[in-house]
This record gives structure tokens, sequence and C-alpha cells, in this order.
């Protein structure tokens, strides 16, 4: 089992990025946010589950304790896959999770692409009581103004949505979003999911 990865980051594109440890690259897929903050030829620390399958060995890794914790109990979930699991902390922190379940929320789930109503109810259903420790885990730092824009059309894209309709949701979630939530990338990734549940169930239809 890998659990934790170190080494010099040869590359971050979406949600995917490289690391080297000791001569050999190791493929991680992460949130968007967690890319974000990697720099080629930095050093960088994560920790990392390692999912196996038959015909697939994949790494998903996570800068807190908490969000592998988070990770691991959405795959719990019947219905819930890793790359789910990894949209859901894509939209929502640890502690977000935690109060989307305390207050059977499962609308929170709903806005993460992929999680239909049943799933999303069986989420709050499934994790009812599992995740009290995290309601007092650390917020996400909020991001300069400057950039929360950019860093939500870039999670967008790393979720599936073309570049042109991502920034065009960034830009309507920031004429929507108060102060606060534009200061926030996972409240202004919330808004713009938000506008895009709409246009995506009227394109599937």
């Amino acid at each position: 089992m890998i659990s934790s990865l170190r080494g010099t980051v040869l590359a971050a594109l979406g949600t995917t990025v490289v690391i080297e440890v000791g001569g050999v690259g190791m493929s991680v897929q992460v949130t968007p946010q967690l890319a974000l903050s990697l720099r080629p030829g930095h050093e960088a620390s994560i920790r990392t589950a390692l999912i196996v399958r038959e015909d697939d060995l994949s790494l998903y890794g996570f800068a807190e304790a908490d969000e592998l914790a988070a990770f691991d109990l959405l795959r719990s979930v019947t219905g819930v896959g890793p790359r789910s699991a990894m949209g859901v902390l894509a939209v929502m922190g640890p502690a977000e999770i935690a109060q989307a379940v305390t207050l059977e929320d499962d609308g929170a789930f709903r806005r993460v692409s992929g999680i239909g109503p049943k799933t999303a109810k069986l989420i709050v259903l499934s994790l009812a009581g599992k995740l009290d420790g995290m309601t007092g885990a650390r917020a996400a730092t909020p991001a300069r103004p400057s950039s929360v824009g950019q860093s939500v059309a870039i999670a967008l894209v790393g979720l599936g949505w073309p570049e042109r309709v991502a920034a065009q949701a960034v830009e309507d979630a920031l004429s929507r979003a108060s102060a606060i939530e534009r200061d926030a990338v996972p409240a202004l990734l919330r808004l713009a999911l938000a506008n895009l549940g709409p246009q995506l169930a009227g394109t599937s239809a």
C-alpha cells in the first residue's frame, strides 16, 4: 500500500500531477485545488490512496489527512467510486461534507457532476454519524480574489466542461456571488456548478 509520496513535482495538469520519487515518476489524481497549489520543480508531500482493480492501479492524492479520510468514507457508499469521491472533494471540503450529512442536505451532493439524487441520498444515509470528527476540520485557505475565478474555471475544466462553458459559468457565478463567496474557491465553484446543472440536464435530454 502506498500511503504517501514525497518528491519533486514533474508536472501538474488539470487533476493529474506527476511526482518523481526515487527516480520514478508517479502519476497521481488530485483535486483541482491541490493541483493548482503544486509547482513543477518544487518538492511536494501528499497523502495517497492506492486503488487496485483487475486491470488498473491508480493513485489518488490529498493535502490533508481529513481529505483522505473523507475520500475513503465516500468510497464506502454504494455507487460512489474513486472518481465520484474526488468530484465531491473538488466541490466540498471535509467540514462541508460533514455539515451536509449532519443537516441531511442531499442537495449539496446533487450539485456534484456524476452524483444523482439516489446516490446523494444514499451518501447522507450511509455517512450519518461517521463524519463527526470532521465538523471542525480546517477551512479551505481563501484564495486571492484575482485568482479565484481562474481557479474555479480550471476546476470546471478538470471536471469535464469545455473551457468556454467553464468561463461563462464562472462569469455568471461572480455576478451573483456575495463578497465572501467571491473570495473562496469552494463557494464560487458551488455557484458555478449550480449554473451548469440545468445546462447539463438540457443537453442530455
